[in-house]
């Protein structure tokens, strides 16, 4: 089966009023990987009848699921449950069902199984369901107060990335995760250490990088410096060997909690006081990783943050409505271990990096809300695109969607052309700043864990840093290509695409092609390398495997790509654009 040419434009209902149950979020968002990654690139899928047909070949299952509204991009809108064709009629399968049957095609596709996989997604059902259970109805309307408002879109996620087959799995006892989850809320004192200054590992971009982490605490004697901890990860330490002699010996000081309170970001492990985000280590497994920061990616936040300098200036400079969160300083334990040598479960645990706050790059009179808040399927805080565009109508959509891209596209197309950086725009690496009338003034990028350099227009660069720290800092040109493109296209411009569409469903053609004359009208400015001649040419795009990585038990770092028909290319918008009912 392939796709359904007539799909284009099809529409069965508007936006969701409620969120689904937590079984219906695991399934839809097992089918959204399964036919990204898996039935649609093997032509196993068919819309027809305002419904998903989607075969597992090598189980033999045909399943189907109703739309609430098809995609140009293949990225359709789900509703209700999961039906299984059997003995000539339609059964219908709860989430757990659907996920054996994935377990199981999988397997037989790749001679492998991951006995872990089941595990993932019921974790991930059971913290959907939780936050479900315990979250009240979510704000209309954006409160006013910018802090409290960016806050509300930080823990507004409640269902997680919908192309993703565990959005919400985690390691971890239900107890520790309520108490510092996003999703629930969480603010909380940290943990405050004083360690004696030989014992603190510190690197700095500047002068004074490192001053949030010595905000005034009282009882910390001279010749030790302050080390705040996640809460956390403090309890998942404590019992350290090396720590607990140096807690005897009185080389680390415990302090208790304290100071100012710091909520939870989406991220969990980056948190917030209004001024600086601390970036910490977490022995959590989320989604796919481990939520440590490696020796490496210390080291390498300041480093970006040092070499970036020049480029993100000028960044700044040609495009004023957009900026870079640099990452100044980080700081850790350093303790010896056996061989005297720093431990380095001690080091990348307590590790904590330094990210500027909002205060150092927001425009005045703006409020910062989360991207994936405002892009998500659902509106689950007073930061979604159909809160800040209540009452209006098509016309006031298209006017916020281009000024958006203005903001969002050049950017990142410059980082990368010009200056030979990797952005990773993906919608929770962005903030859009709004103005009080809900419009986009500025878009911030942060987290340079993703960002990558391309080494031939780095090499003196590269070669002056170790190499531990400058091999996980590059991507090869065509590998940073490809992740520019799914962050910024699939993952971030599609997914706030598609929430506009589903307030004017007949848009959505119109809506892609204002993509396009962002991408033409930047490649008319600055140039038009072979790259983004071939975007406009209508190219496929790079979408990540996230289902398959998820199987193949492999680094975010290594996942592949599948290649998606490009709503970009001029036959196509002028299909979507002419023919919509």
């Amino acid at each position: 089966m392939s796709p359904s040419a007539d799909s284009l434009g099809t529409t069965t209902s508007p936006l969701p009023t409620t969120l689904p149950s937590s079984g219906e979020a695991v399934a839809h968002t097992l089918l959204n990987c399964l036919l990204r990654e898996v039935s649609g690139p093997e032509r196993q899928t068919a819309v027809t009848g305002g419904r998903l047909l989607l075969r597992l070949p090598r189980r033999d299952v045909l399943l189907r699921i109703g739309l609430r509204r098809t995609s140009l991009l293949g990225a359709h809108r789900f509703t209700g449950p999961v039906g299984e064709q059997r003995d000539g009629g339609w059964t219908e399968i709860g989430w757990r069902r659907l996920a054996e049957y994935v377990h199981d095609e999988l397997s037989l596709r790749t001679g492998v199984r991951n006995e872990e996989f089941l595990e993932q997604i019921d974790s991930s059902h059971g913290a959907v369901a939780s936050v479900l259970a315990a979250r009240p109805a979510p704000a209309a309307l954006l409160t006013g107060d910018r802090l409290a408002d960016y806050l509300l879109s930080e823990q507004s996620l409640v269902l997680g990335h919908r192309f993703h087959p565990t959005p919400k799995a985690r390691t971890g006892d239900a107890e520790s995760w309520s108490a510092y989850a996003p999703e629930t809320g969480a603010s909380f004192a940290l943990r405050q250490l004083a360690v004696r200054e030989d014992l603190i590992a510190q690197e700095c971009a500047a002068p004074g990088a490192a001053d949030p982490l010595d905000r005034p605490h009282p009882g910390v004697p001279d010749g030790y410096r302050l080390l705040p901890a996640h809460p956390w990860q403090y309890e998942m330490l404590r019992d350290h060997p090396v720590l607990r002699a140096a807690l005897d010996r009185g080389d680390v000081l415990d302090l208790g909690s304290g100071g100012k309170p710091f909520a939870a970001t989406a991220s969990v492990r980056t948190l917030y006081d209004g001024e600086t985000f601390l970036k910490f280590s977490l022995n959590v497994r989320i989604t796919n990783c481990l939520r440590k920061n490696s020796s490496y990616e210390l080291s390498g936040a300041v480093a970006l943050t040092r070499v970036l300098a020049p480029a993100l200036e000028d960044l700044a400079h040609r495009f004023p409505g957009s900026a870079v969160l640099r990452e100044p300083a980080y700081r850790s334990l350093a303790l010896p271990g056996p061989d005297g040598t720093p431990d380095r479960e001690l080091l990348e645990g307590f590790g904590v990096i330094v990210r500027e706050g909002l205060p150092q790059r927001l425009l005045p009179g703006t409020t910062p809300l989360l991207a994936a808040a405002v892009a998500d399927e659902y509106p689950t805080s007073p930061a979604h695109i159909s809160r800040l565009l209540a009452g209006t109508g098509p016309e006031a959509a298209a006017d916020w969607w281009a000024a958006y891209l203005r903001l969002l596209v050049p950017p990142v197309l410059a980082a990368y052309f010009d200056h030979g950086l990797v952005l990773e725009p993906h919608l929770q690496n962005v903030l859009i700043c709004v103005d009080g009338d809900g419009m986009p003034a500025q878009v911030l990028f942060r987290d340079l864990e993703g960002t990558k350099l391309v080494p031939e227009h780095h090499a003196d660069t590269l070669a002056a840093l170790p190499p531990e720290v400058a091999g996980p800092m590059t991507y090869d040109a065509q590998r940073g290509w490809d992740r520019v493109l799914y962050c910024l296209l699939v993952n971030h411009v599609a997914e706030l695409l598609a929430a506009l569409a589903d307030l004017h469903p007949h848009t959505e053609g119109a809506l892609w092609a204002q993509v396009r004359a962002t991408l033409r009208s930047h490649a008319d400015r600055y140039g038009c390398p072979p790259r983004l001649a071939a975007l406009l040419a209508g190219v496929p795009l790079p979408a990540k495997t996230n289902l398959l990585t998820r199987w193949e038990r492999k680094a975010d770092r290594e996942a592949g790509y599948v290649r998606l028909p490009s709503p970009l290319a001029e036959d196509i918008l002028h299909h979507a654009t002419w023919s919509a009912p």
